[in-house]
């Protein structure tokens, strides 16, 4: 089936032989089960037999919605997490098994990915970084010692460089490393790590997988080989998603291949209007031909029903000669497009990485890596592209 298709039928339970059946998924509160016969209880909570114990081993509604998911990513298993991190976090965790040594990662990532790697290096699982847009130095990096994972996000938080994932998850196999992906910014509609070899994808679902800013939550789903500890780091860590969250995340999911469809060309317009105007410096859109890897996401990811590539909702640009107070007053000055720490929504949202999502990674850090304090994240939303890149030209004209 198609991923429209999917999206919108993947959470149904089957039909069976009932006169009848809902049309959406049932909101399941209950926080434990009861059984009438003690020995199936204890089938179920043993894997032997199918069903829900507690809450925390799973929920009919998260069941349903970590169905959803692993069907539109193609993968073998998938677990709802309470959040992005959590499913980060659990991801990691799966791909660590075997050899819980180091990571090797981009060095430009999400600001709170970095925070939890610096955690984990306490735990003496060591991260190191390279550039895996440059595949030969980064698999130079990555036989230089006992790497246990690979961890990529399909395109940077927040310059938008797009992974080479067909070269990555070769490199990977060739070295028996697995593969973490955060997918995020793409979500399975633009790209499906798993058909490039990735072992395991996560999503912060409260991005656009929900994509309404009403769910906090994440989603993490991997092949066969790693379900049974993944799952079994759900039940004991409890990094679970409540029932409620996950009722709203599927019904976002239902409509993510058309939102995705115009996050993309609304942010390819704002992104081109961007690059013409004089306050701009650079604009970091894979859409645009100035932008590094457009061959990259042209090869890479999903296309459109008119035949044109889908680069998805995230633009980055940089403010000329701006400093942060100049920022600030660009921000200020918005009136359409809103404030906020997050991405994904059906509305535009500003973000500036240097004083929120990357401010705990240093200073030298984020001038090194390019995240000044002149630059600027744009979440496009699904409004009139016209009326988003007008609030934005009139924004600058404050600065």
């Amino acid at each position: 089936m198609k991923q429209s298709t999917l999206a919108i039928h993947g959470c149904m339970p089957e039909r069976g032989d009932a006169p009848y059946s809902p049309s959406a998924p049932a909101i399941e509160l209950a926080a434990s089960f009861h059984y009438q016969r003690a020995a199936d209880m204890t089938a179920v909570a043993n894997a032997e037999m199918e069903g829900f114990v507690y809450q925390r081993y799973g929920n009919p509604t998260a069941a349903a919605l970590q169905r959803q998911v692993a069907l539109l990513e193609g993968g073998d298993s998938a677990l709802a997490c309470s959040s992005g991190m959590a499913a980060l976090h659990i991801a990691l965790l799966t791909a660590l098994r075997d050899r819980p040594t180091s990571i090797l990662t981009a060095e430009v990532l999400f600001g709170e990915t970095f925070q939890l790697l610096q955690l984990m290096e306490q735990q003496e699982v060591i991260t190191r970084y390279a550039d895996p847009c440059n595949p030969e130095a980064f698999e130079a990096a990555l036989t230089q010692s006992d790497t246990g994972c690979i961890l990529v996000e399909t395109a940077s938080n927040p310059l938008m460089r797009v992974t080479p994932l067909d070269a990555i998850c070769a490199m990977g196999k060739r070295h028996g490393v697995p593969v973490v992906v955060d997918a995020t910014f793409t979500t399975p509609i633009l790209s499906r790590p798993f058909d490039f070899g990735a072992d395991i994808v996560m999503h912060s679902a409260t991005k656009y997988l929900a994509g309404h800013a009403d769910v906090l939550g994440g989603v993490t789903v991997c092949r066969e080989s790693h379900a049974d500890w993944m799952q079994e780091l759900g039940r004991h860590l409890g990094p679970n998603l409540g029932p409620f969250h996950s009722f709203l995340t599927m019904r976002g999911i239902k409509t993510l291949p058309l939102r995705m469809e115009e996050h993309s060309r609304n942010a390819l317009h704002v992104a081109r209007v961007l690059e013409e105007h004089p306050r701009v410096g650079a604009v970091h859109y894979p859409g645009l031909d100035s932008h590094p890897d457009k061959a990259v996401a042209d090869r890479l990811f999903a296309r459109g029903p008119d035949g044109n590539t889908l680069y998805g909702g995230m633009v980055s640009f940089e403010i000329r000669d701006a400093d942060e107070a100049a920022v600030f007053r660009f921000a200020n000055a918005l009136q359409l497009v809103v404030l906020a720490t997050s991405l994904g929504d059906v509305h535009s949202l500003m973000t500036h990485p240097a004083t929120t999502t990357h401010k705990n990674i240093g200073e030298k850090r984020r001038e090194r890596l390019g995240i000044g304090d002149n630059l600027v994240r744009i979440s496009v939303g699904i409004e009139d592209p016209e009326d988003i890149a007008a609030d934005l030209v009139q924004a600058l004209e404050r600065v």
